[in-house]
């Protein structure tokens, strides 16, 4: 299995191919890109980093998350690192399942999970010079 965090792009065709199924009668894939605007400004690319071993690991856990809670063949993830230009892909979570709502519930589940546990950071280029580290989503519990 490949890393699922990496600098490397990412091969949609190669995460279908190591979940693939016979007995998979639904694929989900999932697939954040860079966008080129984002609160009114311009937007020229996305520079992403991480603590790798601590983000492979909660990439890890949560694909076995998803795969406790659902009724699902397989869940793979995969995150980009390094500097992104408009329109390339950053993240991709392809969920397999027999059943296309189980697929659906666990890839939302995995995408909206990560966003919030996994330690990966991004910091945006704007058209007109600047740069700003975004603001993470709240972990669960947290200020409770």
């Amino acid at each position: 299995m490949s890393q699922r965090v990496d600098s490397a792009a990412i091969e949609i065709d190669r995460l279908l191919e190591e979940t693939e199924s016979p007995d998979a009668g639904a694929v989900v894939v999932f697939g954040g890109t860079v966008r080129r605007h984002h609160d009114g400004k311009s937007v020229t690319a996305i520079e992403y980093s991480a603590y790798e071993p601590l983000a492979e690991k909660a990439l890890a856990e949560v694909e076995a998350d998803a795969m406790a809670r659902f009724d699902i063949l397989s869940c793979a993830i995969r995150h980009r690192t390094g500097k992104l230009e408009v329109g390339e892909l950053s993240v991709v979570v392809v969920v397999r399942a027999a059943h296309r709502a189980d697929a659906f519930e666990a890839g939302r589940y995995a995408i909206d999970t990560l966003k919030k546990t996994a330690p990966v950071w991004k910091r945006e280029a704007y058209g007109d010079g600047t740069e700003v580290y975004l603001q993470g989503e709240t972990l669960p519990g947290a200020g409770e």
